[in-house]
């Protein structure tokens, strides 16, 4: 990790996660043509409990964003695991933003805005992406958000 980033982390009060191992069949990560894929990211809390529920139904706003946070941290711990080291990272390309909505929620790009936001703290102008966000009828184990990622990388 670079001392940029690990700065930035103890500055927020977050610790990076180990990356997640996939719960299915397929790679949390490829790299290809200069972009790395990363897989769809589910929210752990810093306990390590996956962070679960229905935004607008059973979980708030607040609840959702910080699960959105804690995809983007766990997008960062599979650059980590995936490059080797975080200053191969040029860019954040994009962000797809899966957010497990009632039918009445329509704030889902209030909830992504958890994850750009700590992109944006961690790498600055190399954080800012472009980002789909769209609400969901269920999700993977019951998640409340899920994440995937194009990211731009050093060869």
């Amino acid at each position: 990790m670079t001392d940029r980033i690990a700065t930035k982390l103890a500055e927020l009060g977050l610790t990076l996660p180990a990356a997640a191992a996939p719960v299915a069949a397929y790679v949390p990560a490829v790299e290809v043509g200069g972009l790395l894929h990363i897989s769809g990211q589910l929210p752990f809390a810093a306990d390590g409990a996956l962070m679960t529920g229905r935004v607008g139904e059973d979980r708030d706003l607040d609840y959702a964003k910080a699960a959105a946070e804690r995809c983007a941290l766990m997008l960062v711990a599979q650059m980590h695991k995936a490059l080797g080291v975080l200053h191969r990272v040029e860019r954040v390309v994009k962000l797809g933003v899966f957010v497990n909505s009632a039918p009445g929620f329509t704030d889902q790009a209030k909830v992504a805005n958890g994850a750009s936001e700590l992109m944006v703290a961690l790498f600055g102008e190399a954080g800012k992406h472009a980002r789909s966000a769209v609400g969901v009828a269920v999700l993977p184990l019951g998640a409340v958000v899920e994440i995937d990622a194009i990211v731009e990388v050093q060869g």
